[in-house]
């Protein structure tokens, strides 16, 4: 049987305007909003940032949660197996939460952090901190209280007497000579780092150099007496005139240029995948630059536009964001040919690794006096080896000698430069 339930003051209206509830028979309800959903707070995701990368390590927080930042701020850093890369806060608010943990591994277009964009900076203010109390001055009284404690000292010394351990006879203590000390045995442990993105990538790819291209080194010898003379008569006019010195790298990044426009071949790549040979219009030389977390190899473009400062200018920008490691996913792409310079750590002579998927590279190397014979004399001169290793399976011996041969000849006389 059914029966009928009333309800005088629980029939109520929801006045959708501002979220307050109203009785129906016009008694005056408290006023309480709903419960709305927060659409201030908004859910960061990993951010692309490359079309061959899916995933990173998360390196660091920048930010923790509750911190407020505004538009721009660094929040975090992830690092890829090319450049480190930094998350910056799409607008203000502050951190209520954060995914994944230093160290972990997060992948693209997952959520990284929410962000509540109702805060703002003014809103945050600092904390106050309690004022921390005095320590209290002992009283006579409470030390007299203390004194019972100070009296069971003596009890330990009998229990460190019985502690003692028994002699050792001279036989033990002369077997136990041979024995390493703790010392000792701490120089000699052992600890696993893992490796970073960054080492496993360079690895992966020097083992695909090996694996796929057929790699050949050619060497010659260059006399740096004419480079140098030019260097010691410009230098200071030279630096004067740009805000940089003349190094070495700009006379050798413009010697390739030049020869490798008159040699294509050394410049160009096979597309594996089509069974092309593409060859390149445009000279865009990597520069190797050791940094703390490996080696990396930054892109000068449209070199053979370029003048002297203005090479040397580009490189040591890119060398001090090498350094600082903020170089950018487009300074690390492309480039058709490379150059080492090994020299600037004492190497005397190498065969450098193809950087893929280029086809040669050129390794510089230590600055020596020698003697040489120059017209039918014995001379001292400051002699370097260079080394061109370049993929056999594209470029024959002849261009690879050719391309070489030309490099010496520039940097040996550097004005034929001017008139290449």
């Amino acid at each position: 049987m059914l029966q009928s339930v009333s309800f005088p003051s629980a029939i109520k209206s929801i006045n959708h305007r501002n979220g307050s509830v109203q009785s129906r028979t016009g008694l005056a309800a408290p006023s309480r909003p709903f419960a709305l959903r927060n659409y201030s707070v908004i859910t960061i995701k990993v951010p692309s940032m490359a079309d061959s990368i899916t995933e990173g390590t998360l390196q660091s927080w920048e930010k923790k949660v509750d911190d407020v930042v505004k538009t721009d701020d660094l929040v975090a850093r992830i690092e890829t197996d090319k450049v480190t890369v930094d998350i910056r806060a799409p607008q203000s608010g502050k951190i209520t939460e954060q995914f994944g943990k230093e160290g972990e591994t997060v992948l693209v277009g997952a959520d990284f952090y929410k962000l509540d964009t109702a805060v703002t900076a003014s809103d945050a203010a600092p904390k106050k901190e309690a004022p921390k109390e005095a320590p209290k001055e002992s009283t006579p009284s409470s030390q007299s209280k203390q004194a019972p404690k100070q009296e069971a000292a003596p009890a330990p010394k009998q229990e460190a007497k019985s502690a003692e351990p028994p002699k050792k006879s001279e036989s033990s203590s002369k077997s136990d000579q041979t024995t390493l000390s703790p010392a000792q045995n701490a120089a000699r442990q052992s600890h696993r780092v893992k490796m970073t993105r960054i080492r496993q990538r360079i690895s992966q790819r020097l083992i695909d150099a090996q694996t796929t291209y057929a790699m050949l080194t050619t060497f010659n010898e260059v006399d740096m007496s004419g480079l140098m003379a030019l260097r010691t008569a410009n230098n200071e006019e030279f630096s004067e005139r740009h805000g940089t010195k003349l190094g070495f790298m700009s006379p050798f990044v413009k010697a390739c240029t030049i020869a490798l426009k008159e040699v294509p071949g050394v410049n160009a790549v096979i597309d594996d995948a089509s069974k092309e040979i593409i060859y390149h219009d445009y000279v865009d030389i990597s520069v190797a630059v050791a940094t703390p977390k490996g080696l990396v190899v930054p892109v000068v473009r449209d070199c053979d536009t370029m003048s002297f400062a203005q090479i040397e200018k580009t490189l040591a920008g890119l060398a001090k964001k090498g350094r600082d490691d903020t170089l950018t996913i487009e300074e690390m792409t492309g480039g058709t040919f490379t150059i080492s310079n090994g020299g600037v750590y004492g190497s005397l002579m190498g065969t450098p690794i193809i950087n893929p998927p280029q086809s040669a590279i050129l390794g510089m190397h230590a600055v020596n006096k020698r003697p040489v014979v120059v017209n039918d004399q014995i001379v001292i001169r400051p002699m370097m080896y260079i080394a061109l290793t370049y993929d056999h399976r594209l470029i024959d011996g002849r261009e690879a000698v050719t391309f070489l041969k030309r490099v010496k000849e520039l940097i040996e006389d550097p004005q034929r430069m001017l008139l290449a």
